[in-house]
């Protein structure tokens, strides 16, 4: 297979799950939150404000206009490769919010508002988890938060949180329902966690530190059959005073069995220590933004 093919397989595949996050993240809105009044935060929300104040505007037109105002405005900004992702994505999205929309007039739960508001936030959550690790973006609040960090010192995640609060506040102005607003917030929250287990679920690392006599089977055998690096660094042991190797692996979650497995068919009495990291940065890992 040449290396044209193997891109070409990548973004289909890329864009197949990108494609099956949004239809989730757009039926957890149409099926459970716009039918109940309940919102959320980003893009979504406002357009779903602007749907609670003019009927006849459909959440998608409005998203769409909106993404496409921004995406606009960012162009020159954050640069062309992000925009065109960013336009991608969000008519993609217009699509299935125009497809659920017209599905789902009702609340396909009737009469338990909070059942559809945790249902409807965990699966949104879901789907935008899945987007974002499979390389998509939405855009929305992002590129405004985006566009700020650039030019002002600012935190990304708390003021892309306060911006959320502020249109998710902003819908009591339009429903007059307090409860309702109380619903919006618990949804905004809880899309938060659920976004977040999925993203930190799929990126979740792994450091490995063995203290074995045989470490250099060991990593002899995940070069070859993992095809991952493992780095040795000089010990001293505390008690014999003895000098020791010790062999330092850090890995995806969907690789920690696999090396667990190596480590005991080669050494079942090795000492290992297992903990998670926070991130990883290089070479198979995250890039450095």
């Amino acid at each position: 297979m040449t290396s044209t093919t193997k891109r070409i397989f990548a973004e289909v595949e890329k864009y197949f799950f990108i494609c099956i996050g949004l239809a989730i993240f757009a039926f957890g809105w149409t099926a459970f939150l716009i039918p109940n009044q309940i919102t959320g935060g980003g893009i979504s929300g406002i357009s779903a404000i602007i749907y609670f104040a003019y009927d006849k505007i459909p959440v998608s037109v409005s998203a769409l206009i909106l993404n496409l105002i921004l995406i606009a405005i960012a162009w020159r900004i954050l640069g062309r490769r992000f925009c065109i992702d960013t336009l991608i994505c969000s008519v993609i999205l217009s699509l299935m919010l125009q497809v659920g929309q017209s599905l789902f007039p009702t609340p396909l739960v009737p009469d338990d508002p909070f059942l559809c508001a945790m249902i409807g936030a965990a699966l949104s959550g879901f789907g935008i988890g899945l987007v974002l690790t499979n390389g998509g973006n939405t855009g929305g609040t992002d590129i405004i938060v985006l566009m700020i960090a650039k030019y002002r010192k600012v935190s990304y995640g708390r003021t892309s949180l306060y911006l959320n609060i502020f249109i998710v506040l902003s819908s009591i102005l339009i429903t007059h329902d307090p409860v309702k607003l109380v619903y919006s917030v618990v949804v905004l929250f809880a899309y938060i966690v659920v976004s977040d287990l999925v993203i930190d679920g799929f990126r979740q690392t792994f450091q490995f530190m063995v203290f074995s006599k045989k470490n250099h089977e060991i990593a002899e055998r995940i070069n070859k059959e993992l095809h991952r690096g493992a780095t040795f660094l000089k010990g001293t042991g505390s008690y014999n005073h003895q000098d020791t190797e010790v062999l330092l692996i850090i890995s995806h979650r969907t690789d920690q069995a696999n090396i667990i497995r190596i480590i005991k068919d080669v050494d079942s009495s090795a000492f290992i220590s297992i903990s998670k990291v926070q991130s990883v940065f290089g070479k198979n890992f995250e890039e450095i933004k």
